[in-house]
């Protein structure tokens, strides 16, 4: 695809090579994630950060990735603090912050919302989550984190990856769309775990099996992740239920500690989660005692979003090949966050 000046609302706008150029500019975006030097190619471009749901940690990564492009982030979040809560419909509201940004990110709960105020932007829009349908930076930060889990020990490709999905997979925004990125890669093993009312939605599943990946489904986790690479777990979206107290039946059900994760997985299985988990009692479905295990990735995921959206938005406004000419080095103590 053409970068520039595009919209990044769906995973299936992308083909297995622009998925490679992603990943490329994201390792181009290490010394600057990591603070070993400071650029400044946007300086003066605006960020619109539109979250009409609670978001901590898309919202202050997309925020961060351009902050560290050299650019400055104009925010709203939630509806009470926005016109829309006056009446005020998608289109209008795209029409005029548009004209206040360069680029916008945008999560909102209703399925469909942000490519219909797309349609309306006069600059690229990246969806930041669309209630149950979609979250591509997310989809994209994971799989680029499975492809950096993966060759740290000695594998260099994601064909042939085996990987669990656990949990939430009717509800969950993040699995559907790593689901639709793994369709651009062969030899893919999805098991997918869940209980029977909160399964895969049927066509996505179906998607997945007419490309060619081997699906397996099964309400039983322990006997499913012996033979994977990835086990990557998910919370109950309990946002999504009509009844809340719904959400409670499931809480819980599949929890990986690392008791399980001993007798069970392989010794490199990597344990991932888009976050936040859910640590209240009764829930944690990824346990505090797996804190110390070193395959816990979820940490790193979060890094390596950072890295991700920066290299979103150094395609999508162009400035690639102008990074590094308007660096210099970092004149701070940066610590050891890495």
């Amino acid at each position: 695809m053409n970068f520039t000046g595009s919209h990044i609302l769906s995973i299936g706008q992308f083909e297995r090579e622009d998925i490679a150029r992603i990943f490329a500019v994201a390792d181009q975006m290490s010394p600057y994630a990591h603070r070993e030097r400071v650029t400044k190619v946007l300086d003066g471009a605006i960020l619109g950060s539109m979250f009409f749901e609670p978001s901590t940690r898309t919202r202050v990564s997309f925020g961060g990735a351009f902050n560290l492009l050299g650019g400055e982030v104009r925010e709203t979040i939630g509806f009470a603090s926005s016109a829309i809560v006056k009446g005020e419909s998608l289109y209008d509201t795209a029409r005029v912050l548009s004209g206040y940004s360069d680029v916008i990110a945008m999560r909102h709960p209703a399925e469909g919302s942000v490519d219909e105020f797309a349609d309306a932007s006069r600059v690229p829009v990246i969806n930041g989550g669309d209630g149950t349908n979609e979250h591509p930076s997310q989809a994209l930060l994971d799989l680029y984190t499975i492809k950096k889990e993966l060759k740290d020990i000695g594998r260099v490709d994601i064909d042939g990856l085996r990987i669990a999905l656990i949990g939430d997979l009717k509800y969950g925004r993040t699995v559907h769309s790593l689901c639709k990125l793994l369709l651009l890669y062969k030899n893919i093993t999805v098991t997918l775990i869940s209980p029977e009312e909160l399964r895969m939605p049927g066509e996505i599943v179906e998607e997945m099996r007419s490309a060619g990946l081997t699906v397996i489904e099964s309400a039983l986790m322990e006997e499913s992740i012996s033979s994977v690479d990835i086990a990557y777990s998910t919370r109950i979206q309990e946002e999504r239920f009509a009844n809340k107290e719904e959400a409670n039946l499931y809480r819980g059900r599949y929890r990986l500690n690392q008791a399980i994760y001993t007798r069970f997985c392989d010794p490199n299985t990597v344990i991932m989660h888009p976050l936040p988990r859910d640590s209240r009692e009764g829930a944690k479905e990824l346990d505090d005692d797996l804190n110390n295990n070193p395959n816990l990735a979820i940490f790193r995921q979060t890094d390596n979003g950072i890295l991700v959206r920066m290299a979103l938005f150094a395609l999508v406004l162009d400035v690639v090949d102008q990074i590094d000419t308007h660096s210099r080095a970092v004149n701070w103590y940066t610590g050891s966050r890495f």
